[in-house]
């Protein structure tokens, strides 16, 4: 059984004291454990994070980070420096860092090595333009970010790497995609892995529907048999919508 995992992905929201006072609020919840919990929140927040949720099963990750281990990269975070914070997983590919900050199938790729090398749990985002998907090459797009952000791993980096199929045009719009759609993409992209790697590799990795996901849809995406969880934007501001989709998620995973 593959175990569900939701993360919450802050992007620029929340100072280190709203963060903290979330993670206060949260931990009043019961949260169910058959369900991996995660919190990606800006860079000031995560050392303050990970010492609050010690001991609490809520997972902190981090929203980017160079593949480098130090330089001359202004503004930019380490691997290493996350990892002297104690953080656990880091988002890769965001569309959000492919449109605006250039990020490209090549930094994917040596993001993700860097994210294994330093103990990391990375999430790889992948995903089509709503003019790609009116042109009909979502799975041509799909499977050529697949493709190049995990050459050159091992079977059991891959393993441990969780992807998010986020369709560009659902994100931060309200329109999700249908848990129909949804599926088959991310059974796509569960085929690309086994030809990469094998058929059991496949079968242990882990992928998110993200765009749009809320406490109201979320079962419909948590029924199919490739989704594994999601990666939300909005509805991981709030402890108690947050909490919800975790609710929503438990006892989920697929086998």
């Amino acid at each position: 059984m593959r175990k569900p995992v939701i993360a919450g992905n802050w992007k620029m929201h929340k100072t280190v004291s709203n963060a903290l006072g979330f993670v206060k609020e949260l931990k009043e919840i019961q949260l169910p454990s058959d369900v991996e919990t995660v919190l990606c929140a800006p860079f000031l927040a995560l050392p303050a994070m990970v010492e609050e949720t010690r001991e609490t099963g809520i997972g902190i990750g981090a929203q980017n980070a160079h593949y480098e281990e130090q330089g001359a990269f202004t503004g930019e975070i380490s691997m290493p420096m996350l990892q002297e914070v104690g953080v656990s997983y880091v988002i890769i590919g965001h569309s959000e860092r492919r449109t605006y900050y250039n990020e490209t199938d090549e930094s994917v790729n040596k993001k993700t090595k860097a994210a294994h090398a330093h103990g990391f749990t990375p999430i790889v985002c992948v995903g089509e333009v709503l003019e790609e998907r009116e042109k009909g090459q979502t799975g041509e797009v799909v499977t050529s970010q697949v493709k190049a952000a995990f050459q050159g791993l091992s079977s059991q980096e891959m393993k441990k790497t969780i992807i998010a199929y986020e369709p560009v045009w659902a994100i931060g719009t309200g329109k999700a995609s249908t848990a129909q759609d949804a599926e088959e993409v991310c059974s796509l992209i569960r085929k690309t892995v086994a030809g990469l790697f094998d058929q059991s590799v496949a079968d242990e990795v882990r992928i998110q529907y993200g765009g749009s996901v809320k406490p109201e849809n979320i079962a419909s995406f948590m029924e199919q048999p490739d989704i594994d969880g999601a990666l939300v934007g909005g509805a991981s501001l709030k402890p108690d919508s947050f909490a919800a989709l975790v609710k929503a998620a438990s006892a989920g995973g697929n086998s």
